[in-house]
């Protein structure tokens, strides 16, 4: 009877304290093996060709650790635990954060897209549409007007053309001058007035305060269509193009093979490190790929490739790991493969 009731009371306290450890968040971060998912149903280029194998973006899961999360990663394999500071900047807000990973993917689909179509030698028209709100400053006049994933586009009430002329406008003016911007929040126009300050870290320079990028929109014939949801983050570009390009071209580079990856893509085709190797070659290895493209980075020590190396021997995977400084060796590795018997 005491063995029973001590074994329940154990059990009872085990789970309490299991529910109230997740709902206790850390100062860390966990990330974890995600998924290998394969791109063609991701992407869409208008009458396509088809492949017969398949190009796969890699992800990791990252998420707010609580104590359950972070026990379980300390004790685990593959599991990393990062500090705050080390995925989100300074002061940065999980907001902030959430608004930054999502704009690095729309600008990876931007990049991937320029670089296929320019492979293909199809054109691409180029549409601006102001600048994209990444951050705002704290004690900084746009702190309590601005927020992160406004799009704004006029000054004034007169239309800009770059990111470059929207600050050389602004750091132009007198500290204590009034601006009218107007942008974009959640597909309503709205406007508000800033007055312009000088930084708290920089007297000589003034501005509003903000972190920003150029928002422009490609257009190109035929469309393409990338359907990411809330996959966040710039590591999935260089696939991206492979598969696009892929769809634009007659002859299907895949060969039949299951081919994964990772990388960010700039417009001129250079693949650049990505966060979590080791755990993107874990998913991917799980999903069945046989061959995984991993940046190079100009053959340095703690490359990328390198960590991936170490990790498919120590996982004892058989899937080939194959080094990529650009999209254009990849794309002479893949016409040099033999097609998949």
């Amino acid at each position: 009877m005491n063995k029973r009731f001590y074994f329940r009371f154990f059990f009872i306290l085990a789970a309490l304290f299991m529910v109230i450890a997740s709902f206790i968040s850390l100062p860390y971060y966990v990330s974890k093996p995600g998924m290998a998912k394969e791109l063609k149903p991701i992407i869409e280029v208008e009458n396509g060709f088809d492949e017969q194998g398949s190009f796969m973006l890699t992800t990791i899961r990252m998420g707010k650790a609580n104590i359950y999360s972070y026990l379980l990663a300390s004790l685990s394999d593959y599991q990393e635990i990062y500090p705050l500071d080390a995925v989100r900047g300074e002061e940065e807000t999980e907001e902030e954060y959430n608004v930054r990973q999502m704009h690095l993917m729309a600008s990876s689909k931007q990049s991937a897209i320029e670089v296929a179509y320019k492979k293909a030698e199809i054109p691409i028209e180029y549409e601006y549409k102001g600048v994209y709100v990444l951050n705002v400053v704290d004690n900084m006049p746009a702190a309590d007007k601005l927020q992160p994933g406004d799009r704004i586009f006029k000054i004034n009430g007169h239309e800009f053309t770059s990111s470059e002329e929207f600050i050389e406008f602004v750091s132009k003016q007198k500290a204590g001058t009034e601006i009218t911007l107007t942008y974009l929040r959640r597909g309503e126009e709205e406007s508000t007035t800033i007055q312009v300050q000088p930084f708290p870290d920089d007297a000589t320079r003034v501005g509003v305060g903000i972190g920003l990028v150029d928002d422009k929109e490609l257009h190109v014939n035929p469309n393409v269509v990338i359907k990411t949801d809330d996959i966040g983050g710039p590591s999935a570009g260089f696939m991206f193009s492979l598969e696009i390009y892929n769809q634009l071209i007659e002859e299907d580079l895949t060969k039949g093979y299951a081919i994964a990856g990772t990388g960010t893509i700039s417009a001129d085709g250079k693949v650049g490190r990505i966060g979590g190797i080791e755990q993107k070659i874990v998913a991917a290895d799980k999903a069945g790929a046989e061959i995984f493209f991993a940046p190079n980075e100009q053959g340095a020590k703690d490359s990328n490739y390198n960590a991936a190396i170490k990790t498919a021997k120590d996982i004892n995977t058989k899937m080939k790991i194959v080094p990529i400084d650009t999209f254009d060796e990849a794309i002479d590795y893949l016409k040099e493969l033999q097609p998949k018997k």
